[in-house]
């Protein structure tokens, strides 16, 4: 019996989902399965060697034992902007507009936190990364979807929007290269983007964490790319994804400084900060990790990609080749839903991927695997999952 009401908030918010795909995964092994997941994106590979040599000498330091700044070491920030600077040719101070984060989830909820009132609306892609949504509704604020669909390269209509919502409008989230669908934006749609923001009085939030990686010589824009796009938004970056640091908890917001401003004033009364030994890793990964290394991840992704797309389409399963990110979303066969196809392959092939619906429900009809797998266990679940459609 529950002892204690919840808020309203809470009750808004569904269970989240990989701790739901990590609860299946446990119970499925107890019963002896053994189980391959496609669930979660985290990277399979190591962190490279410099990066861990260094956070064992800044943690053996006494002074950065103590509280670190909420916003981050200045030589963290100065990294990011210097790094943002060498990538996209984009000018950042890092003084006014860097700010240190645990990750886009929290970044999320801070900007939700410091700009959306009750009954203010954010504009919320539909698939997604479940922590814009549920932000969103921590802060008391109302969700508008913007469906991301097929047939328009999995990018939202921004015309469509009802003007009624447009008004009461605050926030707008993209994350181009995308999560869940592996798609990717161009400068068109960017300016687009920017031109719309400044007719509403809205702001922007680009979700990068998969800039890094991406295959076939494609190169990933930043938001921040497009001129004016600074005067409106902010981008969050991680160096999950790129470096295999998912396990350290360590990104950044970098753009508007009024914005920033605002997040930094809320992080500093929810959190203390990134550990400081971190974050000098972070710089070494940030200034110190040759280009070859990325390419070099993104081969062996650019390998398992290919592998998975040869033996879906060879059992009728149409998937892409997505350009970028380490997920390929890929339409459920005829007769059935995701959750229903989900289940097939988890009972009869032992091998986890996720229902496209989870991500909101426009992504029914879909589900999503990540190639963040090895190669042999890959390999494996491809002729697992070839036995089970035969």
């Amino acid at each position: 019996m529950q002892k204690y009401s919840h808020s309203g908030r809470l009750g808004q918010i569904p269970p989240y989902l990989f701790a739901e795909i990590g609860r299946k995964i446990e119970a499925a092994r107890k019963a002896g399965v053994d189980m391959i997941s496609f669930g979660i994106g985290d990277p399979d590979m190591p962190t490279p060697a410099h990066v861990v040599e260094e956070l064992g000498r800044a943690s053996r330091d006494p002074r950065n034992h103590q509280y670190p700044d909420y916003e981050g070491l200045l030589a963290f920030r100065e990294a990011v902007a210097s790094w943002y600077k060498r990538r996209h040719n984009v000018s950042l101070d890092p003084v006014s507009e860097v700010l240190a984060l645990i990750g886009s989830k929290e970044g999320s909820l801070h900007l939700s936190l410091a700009f959306v009132n009750p009954g203010d609306y954010a504009l919320v892609p539909n698939p997604c990364y479940t922590p814009y949504r549920t932000g969103t509704i921590l802060a008391n604020g109302l969700v508008h979807d913007l469906p991301l669909l097929e047939e328009n390269g999995f990018l939202p209509q921004l015309g469509k929007i009802p003007k009624e919502v447009v008004k009461k409008a605050k926030v707008l989230y993209l994350s181009y290269p995308n999560n869940p669908t592996g798609a990717v934006a161009g400068m068109e749609f960017y300016r687009e983007v920017v031109d719309f923001a400044n007719d509403n009085g809205l702001i922007v939030c680009s979700d990068n964490p998969y800039s890094e990686i991406a295959f076939d010589g494609y190169r990933p824009l930043s938001f921040l790319e497009v001129p004016g796009a600074k005067d409106v938004g902010v981008e969050f970056n991680s160096l999950s994804k790129p470096y295999n640091m998912t396990g350290w908890r360590v990104g950044m917001a970098v753009g508007n400084p009024e914005i920033i401003s605002a997040m930094a004033t809320v992080k500093n009364n929810v959190d203390s900060g990134v550990f400081n030994a971190i974050q000098y890793a972070a710089i070494a990964a940030l200034l110190r990790t040759p280009d070859s290394e990325i390419g070099r991840l993104n081969s062996v992704y650019q390998k398992r990609r290919d592998l998975v797309w040869e033996t879906l389409n060879s059992v009728g399963i149409r998937t892409g080749r997505p350009k970028a990110t380490f997920y390929m979303w890929c339409r459920v066969p005829e007769r059935h839903t995701s959750a229903s196809f989900a289940t097939l392959l988890l009972e009869k092939a032992g091998v986890v991927v996720t229902s496209g619906a989870a991500y909101g429900r426009y992504g029914e009809g879909f589900f999503r695997m990540s190639l963040t797998v090895p190669d042999a266990r890959l390999a494996e679940a491809m002729g697992r999952i070839k036995d089970a459609l035969a």
